[in-house]
């Protein structure tokens, strides 16, 4: 018998609690001495827009259904043809040394210097100039992650339009609980019973008519999914919080957790039976062809692919651009950062083991392999070898992705990118059926909802963070032109602006080329937070050696790391892609490119602030 998935899952949550309670623990007392008594931004600060006080729960649902995304169910799923053991390797040890750390801080830190963005606070730590840096490389990282969330969400949209239906809903039901949570007594409780109810019957009439969703030729065009993405995000990142942004979140996080659990205890369920067998290979090539389609050496393109799932600077810009203004108390804040980076790693572990166990299945569904045969028909005859591709050709390509190690790491991939993701709800959907009986379409819909509705809540919320971003950067014209500084910083042009180029970039392909892109400057962009905390906890807490040594040591492994692997990107992968697709080869490029330049200039203005003796407290 092999390694069963639910076996993982036991592991993960044995390593979680463990440091959650005394690794979490001393950040909490030790390093930011946290105090119930002392008031947060979001009561000092309060304006009914931004600045909201929220129950721990609710904030916990919204912080981590923003940081979730699609990140840490895509980068696992992706990272496979790596095999299974290096991605749990990897998610895990990102998770307890650098992930948790990461979250948590820059959380607690925005919160002490009045819900300010990190890049503020690294530009107070490390000079105006670093402000601007990090701005700019923030608003670069969230043009990317603008792009890749719009892939995964029309390519998932497209395939499973049933759910894109039920998630436009969703929004719907958001919309009406908010003022009810709000604006009506008792209206927490109430809107939590409604919206629940609102959100079971939208599954249900999506499931009974998927059929009939599927055969609408417009929603399974991934192009008008983009479009209506586009205005979605642009009107949703505008709108005050407490319309759309935190009623939503709380109840995504009620879907999570159903999810969560569903899956999770299914896969536990079938290792108490001795089933779900991770039956793909634990290993297949250290260096799989999986960034770009080309091939990628484990270290150091790992952070490439496995983006949230074991740590992301996203989640940073998170913590302190909308966590931390509505942070009721202090010592909730390990709860929400601490907690929400925990659960975002259980997560990639429950994808990691349905999709290790389950793979073979979830391809063989016909709903998947009618896509795969349309969509991947060429990269499948190509790797079999024949001229033509029918059924019969696509079961032995399925059998030898699962089952030879060489043949999943060369195509799986590839295939997989161009197979629109399928498998990933899927592969869900057969776990909980073998566990529980649950019908494989219907839970194919809840899979496939909420992976998109943490991917739209990161869309909307990264628009909302870029818009902050780049009003910051406009702040130099206030003094030299008032009347263009009120135009450019205005917050619809600064949504328009991000929204449009993210999409544009979505809009040709490319996934296996965008994905890496996002994860490389996110990743780098976490190693840049981690730098700016440790400067806080080094100067302003005078944390002990081992606080220190906490914050210097990840932020110093995960720069080393990322930054080799996005210089090996622009030489490796960006070339080829400039060739097949000028536009996005060359935006992509630069990009890159100026993230990385950037990312030495703040290296070293990080060593300078390391080294001064003094930096004013907040």
């Amino acid at each position: 018998m092999g390694f069963l998935a639910g076996v993982a899952i036991i592991i993960a949550l044995i390593i979680y609690a463990v440091f959650y309670f005394t690794h979490g623990k001393y950040l909490e007392k030790k390093v930011v001495k946290a105090d119930a008594k002392r008031e947060t931004p979001a009561h000092k600060l309060y304006d009914g827009v931004d600045y909201v006080p929220a129950n721990k729960v609710v904030l916990y649902g919204h912080h981590f259904a923003s940081i979730a995304g699609a990140g840490p169910i895509v980068g696992p799923a992706v990272a496979l043809g790596w095999g299974w053991l290096p991605c749990l390797l990897w998610i895990w040890f990102g998770n307890v040394f650098i992930g948790v750390v990461h979250d948590y801080l820059a959380l607690m830190v925005s919160v002490r210097y009045d819900g300010r963005s990190i890049g503020w606070i690294s530009g107070r730590l490390m000079g105006r100039k670093s402000f601007y840096v990090f701005n700019a490389y923030i608003w670069f990282a969230l043009l990317l992650v603008v792009a890749a969330f719009t892939a995964v969400v029309s390519s998932l949209f497209s395939g499973v339009p049933a759910a894109g239906f039920a998630s436009l809903v969703f929004i719907g039901i958001a919309l009406i609980i908010g003022p009810i949570m709000y604006r009506v007594r008792h209206g927490f409780a109430i809107g939590t019973v409604v919206g629940v109810i609102l959100i079971f019957l939208t599954l249900w009439y999506a499931t009974i008519n998927a059929g009939y969703f599927k055969s609408i030729g417009f929603l399974t065009d991934a192009h008008n999914w983009m479009i209506i993405l586009l205005v979605y995000i642009i009107i949703a990142a505008s709108l005050p919080v407490w319309v759309l942004l935190q009623p939503r979140d709380y109840l995504n996080a009620y879907i999570l957790w159903a999810s969560l659990a569903i899956g999770g205890g299914a896969l536990i369920w079938l290792a108490i039976q001795g089933q779900g067998v991770m039956s793909i290979p634990s290993f297949t090539s250290f260096s799989a062809n999986v960034v770009g389609g080309k091939p990628s050496p484990f270290w150091p393109t790992v952070p490439l692919v496995i983006a949230c799932g074991a740590l992301s600077g996203f989640h940073s810009l998170v913590g302190s651009g909308t966590s931390s203004k509505q942070l009721d108390k202090e010592i909730h804040g390990l709860m929400v950062g601490y907690g929400g980076m925990l659960t975002e790693g259980f997560l990639s572990t429950m994808v990691v083991g349905s999709m290790s166990a389950y793979l073979a299945e979830a391809l063989l569904d016909p709903a998947v392999s009618a896509v795969a045969l349309k969509k991947a028909g060429a990269i499948i005859g190509k790797a079999m070898g024949a001229a033509s591709v029918d059924a019969n050709v696509y079961g032995a390509f399925v059998q030898k992705l699962v089952s030879d190690p060489s043949f999943m790491g060369t195509w799986y991939a590839p295939f997989m990118s161009k197979a629109k993701w399928l498998a990933i709800p899927y592969s869900y959907a057969y776990a909980t059926n073998h566990a529980f009986g649950l019908p494989v379409t219907a839970m194919a819909i809840f899979a496939t909802l909420w992976v998109t509705a943490f991917a739209l809540t990161s869309l909307d919320t990264a628009t909302r963070l870029g818009r902050y971003a780049w009003q910051e950067l406009m702040e130099p014209l206030r003094s030299r032109s008032e009347s263009a500084y009120k135009v450019l910083s205005n917050k619809w042009l600064a949504a328009l602006i991000l929204a449009c180029l993210g999409v544009a970039l979505a809009w040709g392909g490319g996934f296996l080329v965008i994905w890496p892109a996002f994860a490389g400057m996110n990743q780098l962009l976490a190693s840049l937070a981690l730098m700016t905390i440790s400067v806080w906890v080094a100067k302003v807490q005078k944390a002990g050696g081992l606080g220190k040594g906490l914050t210097v040591a990840p932020a110093i492994f995960l720069w080393v790391t990322v930054t080799i692997a996005l210089i090996w990107y622009d030489v490796v992968v960006v070339p080829p892609t400039i060739v097949t697709d000028p536009f996005k080869g060359v935006v992509i490029g630069v990009v890159t490119a100026i993230g990385v330049i950037l990312n030495l200039y703040l290296f070293a203005q990080w060593i300078i602030a390391l080294k001064r003796k003094e930096i004013p407290e907040a």
